[in-house]
């Protein structure tokens, strides 16, 4: 019966006790976490960042011994230190034309200390994905505003079909170019906070929460009495200038055939607004003026020459 020797013995047990203080320190005395978002906004350069951090969980590790790596495509690219400092190490990475994203992990070379001196470890991470997003929304230009007011979205990937909604209520939407959306802040209840989000295109987009404020404005003269034909000037006063883009005043009749008048727009930075209204055929009725702060109305007679 073959017999191991006590020297031969204690070999094999050194041995195994060095590669599972080697197990050991593998992975687990270093910590990787991805700080690259999922999903990314596509840039016309095509560069993405990828982040993560290396942070040591035992005072053993060499710090200065720390080299991190990403490999992409079976191809490893070595990582540099972040600005911000601390464990951040980043790459840049050129995503190849047509592709729309990108998998990847981390290894980090490392060495920490034992009894024996130092010893080479690795730090695997798990697989991890990064997409690559053509429309999203990047901010809008306010997060409140009254009735009326004009507000931009910055984005990517609009288009024609999009609609901007708060809640369920849809509000009147341009399109300025594919980076831009801009709405007019629609009729409805003041004081309150609403979902904002935009639908109708490829994909539903949420914008975030938007707060309509309270505003009245005043209508002079408070009566208009009209020939058919002849024009009378109306003026809409708010009490603040008006935001960037303008407000926009709701105005309706019950006597459509009977009024003519252009769209009520307050110009930015003004505080009033004077649109000439004409008669049309004889009738008698009212202008519907619509604010976050209530209604009002003016009444509209209208003869014949």
């Amino acid at each position: 019966m073959h017999k191991t020797t006590l020297p031969h013995a204690s070999r094999i047990f050194a041995t195994l006790a060095s590669a599972f203080a080697l197990l050991l320190l593998t992975g687990c005395e270093l910590t990787i976490t991805n700080l690259t978002p999922d999903t990314v906004p596509a840039n016309p350069s095509q560069i993405y960042t990828i982040t993560a951090s290396f942070k040591p969980s035992s005072s053993s590790i060499d710090r200065s011994s720390i080299k991190p790596h990403v490999i992409i495509d079976g191809q490893s690219y070595s990582m540099t230190k972040s600005s911000v400092g601390g464990d951040i190490w980043e790459f840049d990475y050129s995503l190849p034309a047509g592709r729309t994203g990108a998998s990847y992990y981390f290894i980090c070379n490392f060495s920490a200390k034992d009894s024996r001196g130092g010893v080479a470890a690795e730090a695997v991470s798990e697989l991890q994905t990064m997409v690559i997003a053509n429309r999203y929304v990047l901010r809008p230009e306010a997060s409140r505003a009254p009735v009326g007011a004009h507000v931009s979205i910055l984005g990517a990937g609009f288009t024609a079909q999009d609609v901007v909604h708060f809640d369920y209520t849809p509000a009147r939407t341009v399109l300025e170019s594919g980076s831009s959306l801009s709405f007019f802040v629609p009729n409805v209840e003041p004081g309150k906070n609403y979902r904002l989000r935009v639908a109708g295109g490829p994909s539903e987009l949420s914008v975030g929460s938007f707060r309509v404020d309270a505003i009245s404005f005043q209508v002079s003269p408070s009566s208009l009495t009209l020939r058919t034909g002849e024009h009378q000037a109306v003026t809409f006063t708010i009490p603040q200038p008006a935001p960037a883009g303008g407000m926009l005043i709701d105005v309706t009749t019950d006597v459509p055939e009977s009024i003519v008048m252009p769209e009520v727009l307050v110009a930015a930075g003004q505080t009033s607004v004077t649109v000439a209204v004409q008669g049309g055929k004889p009738g008698s009725g009212s202008l519907f003026f619509k604010s976050s702060a209530g209604e009002s109305s003016v009444p509209v007679t209208v003869t014949a020459k």
